[in-house]
């Protein structure tokens, strides 16, 4: 069977990774997930018990969670280098240098926004010290992100690898958040523009907000939530 990308809706990170698939070409099929109303569940548990995405159903029909391992998951297939590169090669190496930057301290920086942001009627003090505790962390790795990106291409070299993927779905948290002026970072600013442009991340933003755009043919479609916790569940 085809593997199955479990990402999430509204404003998924796991956007990167349908933009990684479709970029590196070989059949997959995608589950379309409502992070608000669909995740937080004994039931969607079966497949992932920290209830996040991205989940991936593999050929065997395995799930395998986390960003960073579905990433090394993608690595062992894209034979044509599409979106990574030779594994155990400097460039290999910087890559996954980034991309877990992006998925550890870059993305985690948001989470006292997160929790502010989906907090009820909640303590006006606390929330007020998540929403300044949360800038000053999402600041500081903007900051240190900025240092590391070059004067042009991509994160590495000269074309979109999972790196960038793994970035552009996460970075556009900054301006839903208010978070930072994105006028201090050029840098970033201008990869993010070149990075948007793909029209494999084009696609995968259209996906989330729900049109079905013909993309390369790779996509065999979606698999409805029900189905794959039914088939694939623990």
């Amino acid at each position: 069977m085809e593997p199955i990308l479990v990402y999430g809706f509204p404003a998924g990170s796991s956007m990167g990774l349908v933009a990684a698939f479709e970029l590196m070409g070989r059949p997959y099929r995608l589950c379309r997930v409502d992070m608000l109303n669909d995740m937080k569940n004994d039931r969607f548990a079966r497949i992932n018990g920290r209830q996040e995405t991205p989940v991936l159903i593999t050929e065997e029909g395995r799930a395998l969670t986390e960003t960073m391992a579905i990433i090394h998951w993608i690595e062992q297939r894209d034979t044509a280098r599409r979106v990574t590169f030779e594994p155990k090669s400097p460039e290999a190496d910087r890559m996954y240098q980034l991309a877990a930057f992006v998925n550890t301290g870059f993305t985690g920086a948001f989470s006292p926004l997160w929790v502010a942001y989906e907090t009820e009627d909640g303590d006006p003090a606390y929330l007020d010290a998540l929403r300044r505790y949360g800038r000053q962390a999402v600041k500081d790795r903007h900051d240190r992100l900025e240092a590391m990106i070059p004067q042009s291409g991509f994160l590495v070299g000269d074309r979109m690898t999972v790196a960038d993927t793994t970035l552009i779905g996460v970075a556009r948290w900054a301006e839903f958040h208010k978070a930072i002026d994105g006028g201090d970072y050029p840098k970033l600013a201008a990869l993010r523009r070149r990075i948007e442009a793909e029209p494999v991340v084009q696609f995968a933003e259209a996906l989330e907000y729900g049109d079905l755009p013909a993309g390369s043919g790779a996509v065999l479609g979606h698999v409805p939530l029900d189905e794959v916790i039914d088939r694939f569940g623990a």
